[in-house]
């Protein structure tokens, strides 16, 4: 029991490394929260540093993900991948380190799947970047993605098995992705949310 709070308690912990607040301060002399949106995610990284510091940083939030949902695996635990992964994606969205204002929880969910399902990843990716494509908006791309990671865990378990544990987390994830983005939502449907220009 102890070893399973000390895992949590790490997942939690590694998803609230603040990825964006790190990179802009050292490199850029930004804090990212003072700009844009105010999060300390890829998406306003993008909008306040750039390509490239923004894919830094949306790299490291999806691999903190993938880190904290592999600890059971690393430790030999007997507690489910995703579980712990819910944490990391906490820790991610309340970091700690960070006065508890993170990120809207894309990037590190997609770590998470990344280390339990590399296929559900891979093509949740690429919906990402085509909706990406389609509407230049990060955050409509970013719940997209969201919605086809559950149609893919039903779908998937309709035809094998069904992964009870994963269909429920992806729906909690997802839930908490759109609640994340509802000033977004609201920006959309007003026509007033802002448009990515490098792509």
């Amino acid at each position: 029991m102890t070893e399973i709070i000390v895992i949590l308690i790490l997942a939690y912990l590694l998803g609230s490394i603040p990825s964006g607040l790190i990179i802009g301060k050292v490199f850029y002399k930004t804090d990212i929260r003072e700009h844009g949106s105010g999060n300390l995610g890829g998406t306003n990284t993008f909008r306040t540093l750039g390509v490239k510091a923004g894919l830094t940083v949306t790299i490291a939030d999806i691999l903190k993900g993938t880190l904290a949902a592999s600890l059971p695996v690393i430790f030999s635990a007997d507690i489910h991948m995703l579980l712990v992964g819910i944490f990391a994606v906490i820790g991610h969205t309340y970091p700690i380190f960070a006065g508890f204002r993170g990120g809207k929880a894309v990037a590190t969910s997609g770590g998470v799947l990344l280390a339990y399902t590399p296929l559900m990843f891979l093509i949740v990716l690429m919906v990402f970047f085509l909706g990406l494509y389609i509407t230049k908006y990060v955050s409509l791309s970013s719940m997209l993605a969201g919605l086809s990671a559950i149609v893919y865990a039903v779908v998937i378990g309709s035809i094998r098995e069904w992964d009870i544990p994963l269909i429920i987390v992806v729906f909690v994830l997802v839930s908490f992705i759109f609640y994340r983005h509802r000033a977004n939502i609201k920006r959309i449907l007003n026509k007033t949310e802002p448009k990515i220009k490098w792509l």
